[in-house]
């Protein structure tokens, strides 16, 4: 009775949870599983059995993101973040197995002694020393009102902290990572020691294919023995077809039309050739090209038009011509004679509400003007007094140069200010003179010109040459037509064929991949052919940027072992080779070379001098497998039916030549010792390979 009381104080919640599942077993039956399997919805992966959620997963990444700007897709965002919180659980583990710990005062000692953090002016003091109080204070303030900024830093630390773990790791293994003065000997004696042996070479190229047949089951068996090189990841194959939307010929005739009616006035609205207001002009009719106040010289203007351009005035028109995707017409707006770069130097005083302004400028821009007038005075005929103020009040990277601005080319003066530019080229050598841009006031000296040349003002109209409304809408029936006939039961192949399309294939897409081959970018495409929803045959229509793709998956590879049909390429030729080996090794009779080389029909040959070092055959070429066991050889001994890379050999090792004795062998202990110290990233590899690792991160990304 007691067990049925408390079955009854519970019911409405028992009722509540197996309706809720019910529910979503309608929806899809395999999410009851996942409904009480809180792990599975939870996690991201696991790292030798310790879970990686999918809350610091995804924490992770956004800091990870947000760290490195717009720089880097969302799938090489993730494959960073994963590589690294892998690495940072594989470290951990083997320093608690140490009984080893990084702590927080580690991590404090390495943040203040970074580079960085010293130098940064928010962090020091009166004297210009760094101030870890500061830092401190610092932080503190960031942890109890600024969020985003005490996320930015506790993921800085965190790095610090994953930086150090592995660096204690890779320090503590190296540090019993060396090598013996006998192993120094050893090696040099494997390198130096030279060999002349007498061999008999039967390629296996001398078995015809045909006589050797190399079935599915033994290359089943053989991925089986050998599964370290034949593991995949799951992936998926697909056959597709692009529907570009491209401009067709009406379209860019009705583009250049629209552009060559622009270039005459109409209706008492003045057009392009005698408007005197270029910037609203482009405004008003809708210019694809921004209005280029810039001067240009030969070699920056179009190739189409540059001779006529070149040999025109001020007021000139050209085009409608097409260029670059474009349909354009252009119009010159000044001639002028300027060098292409001047070498000077400037003495900047900005003022309130300039660009170069900062927190500290008072001075209004009357008193500014002041200044600066007196200071034209004292400067005006002295370079090193210029200097010397010039490195007294400048606020931009010219201060400590003495104003120096060194070369400057035309484009990139005019892209500072307008009058800036004006006041460098339209000067002669040695002028100074007073100029106010948005900056401030300047005084600006010329030193030296360079290139003296014609340019243009060249104002540059331009309409994108691009499909009509008509014309997309004709692209976008046409692939779904495409897609129809696919719904209705047709073949892909056929309906390729019937409509004389050009069909593409990707293969090996992974379940992170996010670009597919001869498309671009298409994450949406990758993720549904991943989908267990969709099997081999599914098909679906996807817009891109250029136009439309329709898609069919062709194939489905699951995460394990490669096939026998993907690995054939890999394993037919070892196994052709080890049967045809069986072939020869039966005809490599005798009890000499010379009665081997009898039977087989082959020739005794000599290699001479060879080495460890340079594991080469002459006549045969590269057989380290071969050499290694001429080194191991006993001298003037038989050995036959020895299987290379290349074919099956017998030899006879004549003579062992050891290099002379050195005095010690401390480089070669010391080259062996750096080689193992400088190998931590096998280390890494080695020790993850020993880990199990299980990456679900396609259920994050919403593949199942």
């Amino acid at each position: 009775m007691a067990i049925l009381s408390k079955i009854r104080e519970r019911s409405m919640a028992l009722i509540l949870v197996i309706g809720l599942a019910l529910f979503a077993f309608v929806l899809d039956p395999s999410s009851i599983q996942d409904f009480f399997n809180s792990s599975k919805v939870n996690t991201v992966g696991e790292v030798g059995g310790e879970v990686i959620s999918r809350k610091d997963f995804s924490e992770a990444l956004e800091a990870y993101k947000a760290q490195v700007g717009n720089g880097i897709t969302d799938m090489q965002a993730s494959k960073i973040v994963w590589d690294n919180l892998v690495r940072e659980k594989i470290y951990q583990t083997q320093l608690s197995a140490a009984g080893i710990t990084v702590g927080e005062n580690d991590v404090w000692s390495a943040l203040i002694e970074n580079q960085s953090i010293k130098t940064d002016q928010r962090f020091l003091n009166a004297a210009g020393l760094f101030d870890e109080g500061k830092l401190k204070e610092f932080l503190a303030l960031a942890k109890d009102d600024n969020t985003e900024v005490w996320n930015a830093w506790s993921n800085f630390m965190g790095q610090i902290k994953s930086g150090l773990e592995t660096t204690t790791y890779n320090n503590l293994i190296t540090a019993g990572v060396g090598a013996s003065l006998k192993e120094g000997e050893l090696q040099y004696l494997t390198d130096n020691t030279k060999i002349t042996a007498q061999y008999v070479y039967v390629p296996y190229t001398t078995v015809a294919d045909s006589l050797v047949t190399v079935t599915k089951s033994e290359i089943e068996t053989y991925i089986k023995a050998n599964p370290t090189s034949f593991k995949v990841d799951a992936s998926t194959d697909i056959k597709y077809v692009k529907f570009d939307i491209v401009p067709t010929k009406e379209d860019e005739d009705a583009i250049k039309k629209e552009v060559a009616d622009l270039l005459e006035d109409k209706d008492g609205v003045k057009g392009f050739k005698n408007t005197e207001f270029l910037s609203e002009f482009f405004a008003d009719n809708g210019s694809d090209l921004a209005l280029d106040n810039n001067y240009n010289f030969k070699n920056e203007v179009s190739a189409v038009i540059v001779e006529q351009v070149f040999k025109g005035k001020q007021g000139d028109v050209f085009g409608p011509y097409r260029d670059n995707g474009f349909f354009k017409i252009s119009k010159i707006n000044e001639v002028v004679q300027i060098p292409d770069s001047v070498k000077g130097a400037h003495i900047l005083i900005p003022f309130v509400g300039s660009a170069s302004a900062s927190l500290d400028t008072k001075k209004t821009d009357v008193q500014v003007k002041k200044s600066i007038d007196s200071i034209f005075k004292l400067v005006r005929k002295d370079k090193k007094k210029f200097a010397e103020i010039a490195d007294l009040v400048n606020v931009d990277g010219t201060k400590g140069k003495g104003g120096d601005i060194d070369w400057i080319s035309v484009k990139a003066a005019y892209s500072l200010d307008k009058e800036f530019g004006d006041a460098l080229f339209f000067s002669k050598k040695g002028d100074i003179n007073i100029v106010k841009t948005k900056f401030g006031y300047h005084i600006i000296r010329v030193d030296e010109s360079r290139n003296k040349q014609q340019a243009v003002k060249l104002a540059t109209f331009g309409r994108k040459i691009e499909a009509s409304q008509a014309t997309e809408n004709t692209i976008f029936q046409n692939a779904e037509t495409f897609a129809l006939a696919l719904s209705n039961g047709a073949k892909f192949d056929d309906v390729v064929k019937e409509k004389g399309l050009s069909p593409q294939s990707a293969f090996n897409l992974k379940m992170l991949d996010e670009t597919v081959p001869g498309i671009g970018n298409q994450r949406e495409i990758v993720t549904w052919s991943h989908k267990k929803e969709n099997e081999v045959g599914a098909y679906q229509r996807f817009d891109t940027n250029s136009g439309h793709v329709v898609a069919v998956i062709t194939n489905k590879t699951f995460k394990g072992l490669m096939s026998a049909a993907r690995a054939t390429n890999t394993v037919r030729p070892i196994l052709l080779n080890q049967k045809k080996a069986a072939i020869i090794n039966k005809t490599m009779t005798g009890a000499t070379l010379a009665d081997i080389a009898k039977s087989t029909k082959q020739t005794v040959s000599t290699a001479s001098a060879i080495s460890m070092q340079s594991p080469i055959i002459t006549a045969v070429g590269f057989e380290p497998k071969i050499v290694g066991a001429m080194y191991s050889a006993k001298e003037n001994t038989l050995f036959n039916n020895v299987e290379g890379g290349k074919g099956v050999f017998a030899f006879v090792v004549t003579k062992r030549e050891a290099p002379i004795a050195l005095p010690n062998y401390d480089s070669y202990r010391n080259r062996l010792a750096s080689t193992r110290k400088g190998q931590t990233g096998l280390m890494y590899d080695a020790i993850k390979e020993a880990t199990e690792v299980v990456d679900n991160r396609g259920s994050f990304y919403g593949i199942e």
